[in-house]
């Protein structure tokens, strides 16, 4: 279960957010931590064994530790993730590793600065390069996600491939959807996942099986993933359901279907997750590559 605990980021990237921002929710309309807590115990009745926490960026909401270590003490959750940029784990990675979160998604879609500070609108990438640095050090499994983007970043595919050689981690191509900001966005900045093969010929595969096909260059230390949402679709594989900050259940990323969770019973909460869990839609349904979703991702989390 992919749960975002804020709709709210600290950068404005430009494929995710538009670049005035989004308009601040009141804190009544946020799940309360307590809400969230008892929703995951629900769902954790239903095969549901790892929790990943996004936004927006999930580090910026005041209390997060405490509600990472409320979640690991739950009995049938075994592992707990966070999706970040990555900014602010320079002063946080110590303390989430302490309150058992075991991995984190790291998105860095370029290692030019300059680049990286255009996509991003404000940020910088040395502060993340800092914070996966921490994280290494720290032993948390890292993997670190680059949105594919034409005339971006593609001619980067070898370099950043390249973070595979020494490091333990990996680095996971996403290729970009047509959803939000992206919505009219030219086609060419649309390319498939293929593009990696071909840049870095020495790419093995070790598990193209999944929602991520898995791929390695002999003997360097970490892999590299391909999530090819478009030029192959993996709905057959998908696992996962989300839950909106808001307290909307989506059991599939891209159709507008969502269920309101926050005010219901726990009673009404097991019948309600049952039904969702267990009638997942069998695929997305993408007109012309366009997600029916009503939300840019930032409201629907990593």
């Amino acid at each position: 279960m992919r749960i975002s605990v804020t709709d709210l980021c600290n950068y404005r990237c430009q494929y995710c957010m538009p670049e005035d921002g989004v308009d601040k929710k009141c804190h009544s309309e946020i799940l309360s931590y307590e809400k969230i807590e008892e929703i995951v115990k629900v769902a954790s009745e239903f095969g549901i064994n790892k929790i990943r926490l996004t936004g927006g960026e999930p580090l910026i909401r005041k209390g997060i530790v405490g509600l990472c270590q409320k979640l690991s003490e739950i009995e049938k959750i075994d592992e707990i993730c966070i999706t970040t940029n990555g900014t602010l784990l320079k002063s946080m990675a110590k303390d989430l590793k302490e309150a058992g979160v075991d991995r984190l998604n790291i998105s860095i879609d370029t290692l030019n600065s300059e680049k990286y500070r255009e996509m991003t609108r404000n940020g910088k990438l040395e502060d993340v390069i800092e914070g996966i640095e921490l994280a290494l050090e720290l032993g948390f499994k890292i993997k670190l996600n680059i949105v594919l983007i034409g005339g971006f970043n593609d001619m980067e595919i070898p370099e950043l491939v390249k973070l595979t050689r020494d490091n333990d981690v990996q680095v996971r191509f996403i290729e970009l959807m047509q959803i939000g900001e992206t919505a009219n966005w030219s086609k060419d900045k649309f390319i498939p996942n293929d593009f990696v093969l071909e840049a870095v010929t020495e790419l093995k595969p070790i598990n193209i099986e999944g929602v991520a096909k898995v791929y390695k260059v002999d003997d360097w230390k970490g892999t590299v993933g391909l999530i090819s949402p478009i030029s192959s679709c993996f709905c057959d594989d998908c696992n996962r359901i989300r839950l909106t900050s808001d307290g909307k259940l989506k059991p599939c990323l891209h159709s507008s279907e969502e269920v309101d969770l926050s005010n219901m019973t726990e009673d009404e909460l097991r019948e309600t997750l049952r039904t969702s869990i267990f009638n997942k839609p069998e695929k997305h349904h993408l007109d012309e590559d366009i997600s029916e979703s009503i939300r840019n991702m930032n409201r629907i989390g990593g």
